[in-house]
């Protein structure tokens, strides 16, 4: 059986190509003819690899690598072999990231069962949609009545575009994904199984709970990117808002009327309950839990499994159940171990007599 190989390189790139992108400068003898087809991890690479490294748990898989060249931050300069081409550079990571995107242009936003713009034999487009040139749709894929979908936009198989939802330029919606009532704006990245603008959870409680009607929307901005089923609500009477940028995992629940500010990170397992606002640049780790109606200032990073039960100032670090600011917190472990500690020793001894 053969071993399939899912991302080629697009297009070779040369030494010189790589340090000129990466804002580095060559080693004195470096050959910047030397063509790169690939990147590797730093313990598998060979001569037309490229790696990089940034973190001291890798430091002897570095001083041992083959990788014909390897951006590495000044620190772990001096640990390159000989053999490799050091790039040196104070963010190895982002460089490596941005010439992984040239050598891998395939591999930034879902997968498509085809390769060129169109309608696909078994997908449905409405005849009230309008499909602006380029657009690609897959086999079985939806699209309903007065949607609009921009050019460059694929929408993969199976996927299903509700009525009147407007979708921008550039994008990509993953197979399966379903977007309702949404509008989404220039380069957002749907994965696949994504639930967008589906029923917000909304109940009169009683002796019977009278459901209420959602009639808000999910705006999502550009270049979002919105991680595998994942779920986002369409807000109540106001809508559910997605900010600039804003980068979501997988598996991530966001309830109606939440509002996210640009640059937001989102790593997966996180809910977040109704009408919540976080602001700009805030990060939650993953499997954190937010109460509803709060508000998490901006810059703000919460440490992941916590639990958000009141406002969070901008610009703060918390973490814990309920969470509270670092220093506090870690405190409260400290204490907590000591007391485990001595209870334990406590146990131990022999009882006096």
């Amino acid at each position: 059986m053969s071993d399939p190989v899912f991302f080629t390189a697009n297009v070779p790139l040369s030494l010189g190509e790589i340090a000129e992108a990466a804002g580095v400068a060559l080693p004195e003898g470096a050959d910047s003819a030397q063509a790169f087809t690939g990147a590797a991890p730093l313990e598998s690479a060979g001569r037309r690899d490229l790696a990089y490294m940034d973190n001291a748990r890798y430091a002897d898989a570095l001083a041992a690598t083959r990788a014909g060249a390897c951006l590495v931050s000044p620190r772990f300069a001096a640990r390159v072999p000989l053999e490799t081409v050091a790039l040196v550079t104070r963010d190895p990571y982002r460089a490596y990231a941005s010439l992984l995107a040239r050598l891998h242009p395939d591999a930034m936003r879902p997968g498509s069962l085809f390769f060129s713009a169109g309608v696909a034999p078994g997908a449905h487009v409405h005849p009230e949609a309008r499909l602006e040139a380029g657009v690609q749709i897959d086999p079985g894929a939806v699209v309903g009545p007065g949607a609009e979908i921009g050019s460059g936009t694929v929408i993969g198989a199976n996927a299903a575009i509700g009525p009147n939802v407007r979708i921008g330029r550039d994008c990509a919606v993953g197979a399966g994904a379903t977007l309702t009532h949404a509008l989404v704006g220039n380069r957002v990245i749907v994965h696949p199984g994504a639930r967008i603008g589906q029923d917000g959870f909304g109940f009169a409680m009683g002796a019977s709970h009278l459901k209420v009607p959602q009639i808000g929307r999910v705006v999502i901005q550009d270049d979002v990117e919105i991680g595998a089923n994942t779920t986002i609500d369409r807000g109540a009477s106001r809508d559910t808002v997605i900010g600039e940028g804003t980068k979501i995992d997988n598996l991530v629940q966001i309830a109606h009327n939440v509002v996210i500010g640009r640059h937001c990170v989102i790593v997966s397992g996180v809910g977040i309950s109704g009408s919540t606002t976080l602001e700009d640049y805030v990060v939650l780790g993953g499997q954190v839990g937010v109460v509803g109606h709060l508000r998490i200032g901006k810059g703000s990073q919460i440490a992941g499994s916590s639990n958000v039960n009141r406002d969070v100032p901008p610009g703060s670090r918390w973490g814990g159940t309920p969470a509270k600011p670092v220093r506090a917190w870690f405190r409260e472990l400290t204490t907590l171990a000591r007391l485990a500690e001595r209870s334990g020793r406590d146990e131990s001894a022999d009882p006096k007599e």
